[in-house]
């Protein structure tokens, strides 16, 4: 008899992993269940950007992230790029000794695990722009840009101050809302079902899945399953507790923002650009006085990290720019609608003139900024979570951090594997949920840092 599979959640996670349980391995009984539109609570909040660039202890996560990118690549192929994957890449940008001597180290680390080889440059030649639309035959592996004089020749709009810039080529963005709605499509062709409503409950039979119970509105109706799949993005940890397991899982609440560029600040052809380096932010005399005043705004005057970031958004004929910039990242409960820190636009923006100067035309008639947020659902040592929890039939694709949109495609299909019993890739150990509740296979966790993962 034929597995009847329920995932809770209609993200972009639980989608592929839809896409993947029936196009791939022809899996019918298929029910994604969500009160929600699908890829509407923070699949459409990302950045929708995507990289090889992982520095960590292992190459799972390159690993991972290179089986992603190679199936986007053929879904794009054969879509005749429908979600429009391009390949501009990352720019990380220093103007700091220090920084520069870590991004490079950095580099080192990531090409020696897979992310591709390294080339060097200190004059101007040899280097090889990224082309602005599509990724087929653009530069794989790192381009280092190595003093100013060769910045500012490919790179005149950043800091002049800038003495090396690390470029990752397998990277650029997509628009993931279309790539998503591909694969659900898809998944409805083969036998999938999307079910309006909220899980409020799961029910074990002889110790494994027998049941799921899902309330719309009023009604609360069963629907029979012997696997059930926790995609519930930030209330991944609450569905758990529906099984009886808790795993540590956390959200940290992110924003981004967009606006109308309309003075021209970034070349619309840029690439992801990111300031490497924390800094202070610029403020006039009397506002740094304003603000030393006020309890609740000194903070403004601190030492903020690095990691401001912005990107050319939209096609043909747009000047809107997307920004984000995670300057403060404590463990809070999900809720919805999120809340915007309504400083979020100004910080933004003084941070990014850091690495963009002409942005400071903006700091007092900005455009009216369009703002939302969601959630990066993380672990501690930010992995995500792929694979069987301890309740027989029951798995979870989570934990997904801020790599949710560019991991999906590799995470569903990893996830289908678990649950079809089909031969996992190398990588699988490093994501099993078992790393907490089976302390004799994983005596240590790996020492990942939060170190360049945006």
């Amino acid at each position: 008899m034929a597995q009847r599979i329920v995932i809770c959640g209609a993200g972009i996670a639980g989608i592929s992993a839809a896409y993947f349980l029936t196009v791939h391995h022809a899996v019918h009984n298929v029910v994604l269940v969500d009160e929600r539109p699908p890829l509407s609570l923070t699949s459409d909040k990302s950045t929708e950007a995507y990289r090889n660039f992982w520095p960590g202890p292992d190459d799972s996560m390159i690993a991972l992230l290179n089986r992603s990118i190679d199936l986007m690549e053929e879904m794009a192929r054969a879509t005749n790029n429908r979600f429009l994957l391009n390949r501009r890449g990352y720019v990380y940008a220093t103007a700091r000794e220090d920084v520069a001597a870590r991004l490079v180290a950095a580099a080192q680390q990531a090409s020696a695990l897979g992310a591709g080889p390294i080339r060097v440059h200190t004059t101007p030649d040899h280097y090889i722009p990224s082309p602005p639309e599509g990724f087929e035959h653009a530069p794989e592996g790192l381009d280092i840009l190595q003093g100013r004089r060769v910045v500012q020749a490919h790179f005149p709009y950043v800091n002049p101050e800038t003495r090396l810039v690390l470029h990752v080529r397998r990277a650029g963005w997509l628009s993931a809302q279309q790539l998503g709605m591909y694969m659900l499509e898809m998944a409805r062709q083969h036998g999938a079902t999307l079910m309006a409503g909220e899980i409020v409950g799961v029910d074990r039979q002889a110790g494994r899945i027998a049941r799921v119970w899902v309330r719309k509105e009023e009604e609360t109706r069963a629907l029979d399953a012997d696997v059930f799949v926790n995609a519930a993005g930030p209330f991944a940890r609450a569905v758990n507790h529906l099984l009886g397991v808790d795993l540590p899982i956390f959200c940290e609440r992110h924003a981004k923002l967009m606006f109308n560029d309309h003075r021209h600040t970034v070349p619309r052809d840029a690439p992801l650009l990111i300031w490497a380096d924390p800094q202070r932010l610029p403020w006039e005399d009397d506002e740094r006085s304003e603000l030393a005043a006020d309890p609740e705004l000194a903070w403004l005057l601190e030492e903020m990290p690095p990691g401001a970031h912005v990107r050319p958004e939209g096609g043909e004929g747009s000047s809107v720019l997307l920004m984000l910039w995670a300057y403060h990242t404590e463990p809070v409960a999900p809720t919805f609608p999120v809340h915007v820190d309504p400083l979020f636009a100004d910080v933004v923006i003084r941070g990014m003139a850091s690495m963009i100067p002409a942005l400071r035309t903006y700091f007092d008639h900005m455009p009216k900024p369009t703002m939302d947020a969601g959630y990066y659902t993380k672990t501690a040592e930010n992995l995500p979570l792929i694979g069987p929890l301890p309740v027989e039939g029951a798995y979870i694709i989570g934990a997904l951090s801020g790599f949710g949109i560019m991991a999906a495609c590799a995470a569903g299909e990893l996830l289908a594997a678990h649950i079809v019993g089909a031969a996992l890739p190398p990588y699988a150990k490093a994501f099993h949920p078992a790393r907490y509740t089976a302390s004799h296979l994983y005596p240590t966790l790996p020492a990942w840092t939060s170190t360049w993962q945006l």
